[in-house]
């Protein structure tokens, strides 16, 4: 089995034409265990197979302690339909996962939809480190979502679930008849750990970012998923760490949740495709 740096550089040998410098903006060779560019900017594989293409460390708060309960619930099921519907949706050929974190939602996507080439970023270290654990042939590296590292036209599928966009971007990076694909929480969204955690409760809604991808893309496709999930008795604990809900908790609510965690949550998202 190859070393994960020797996979990496394998990827790269076949797809490196799908990057480009985020520096200079100049197109890529590779070299070894590096893309360089015309002017000498050059990215080197890690250890792990991975490239860091932003220019200082970047604190997120995101950390294996919270990567590790999501990517267990992910694998549990909680997201089947979703990652069903994505399958349905997606035309296979190059494929980017945008916010990545440590990469479980591809791996299960790519069980039902595999795809030419697929590459996932995330601004956490952390998340791609994990993700280089993945069983899948991809590639992950570190990036900016506001100066990707990749290609004009680069991608069939820009995959863009539970995390931040930015359109212009994509419309750079996707191919002339590519498809952004979009995953929203809606205003029910784990909406029991949410009551949970805020009983004096908080008002949630995500229309506005709905609305924006209105806005910049013409949409293909839209439907709204609405389920309820039991959860895995093994799970129920990693529910609780698995997002940024928790981090301004009280630690006593905390602590009553552990003690008597919950056996069910609801699953409310929009999914939306556009060009």
């Amino acid at each position: 089995m190859l070393k994960k740096i020797d996979r990496g550089a394998v990827f790269l040998e076949k797809n490196y034409q799908l990057f480009r410098c985020p520096k200079c903006h100049e197109s890529f060779l590779k070299n070894n265990y590096q893309l360089i560019c015309k002017n000498n900017h050059q990215y080197d594989l890690s250890k792990k197979g991975t490239i860091y293409f932003l220019e200082h460390q970047v604190k997120t708060g995101y950390d294996k302690n919270m990567f590790l309960p999501r990517g267990r619930m992910i694998r549990s099921g909680m997201y089947q339909p979703v990652i069903e519907q994505l399958a349905e949706w997606i035309d296979p050929g190059k494929l980017l996962d945008v916010g990545c974190g440590e990469g479980s939602f591809l791996a299960e996507l790519n069980q039902l939809k595999p795809n030419e080439a697929t590459i996932g970023f995330d601004l956490a270290k952390e998340g791609i480190y994990l993700a280089t654990d993945q069983p899948i042939d991809s590639f992950w590296c570190v990036a900016d979502l506001t100066n990707l590292p990749f290609a004009d036209q680069a991608f069939d599928t820009i995959l863009n679930i539970f995390s931040p966009s930015h359109y212009k971007e994509f419309h750079r990076t996707l191919r002339e008849d590519g498809k952004v694909i979009k995953v929203v929480p809606q205003e029910n969204y784990l909406r029991e750990l949410r009551e949970a955690y805020y009983p004096e409760g908080k008002p949630y809604s995500n229309e506005a970012v709905i609305e924006r991808f209105n806005m910049e893309m013409s949409v293909e496709e839209q439907t709204r998923l609405t389920y309820q999930f039991e959860i895995p008795e093994e799970n129920q604990l990693d529910l609780l760490e698995m997002s940024p809900l928790e981090w301004h908790v009280d630690p006593v609510i905390k602590q009553g949740l552990r003690a008597k965690p919950l056996e069910k949550i609801t699953i409310d998202v929009e999914i939306l495709k556009g060009y």
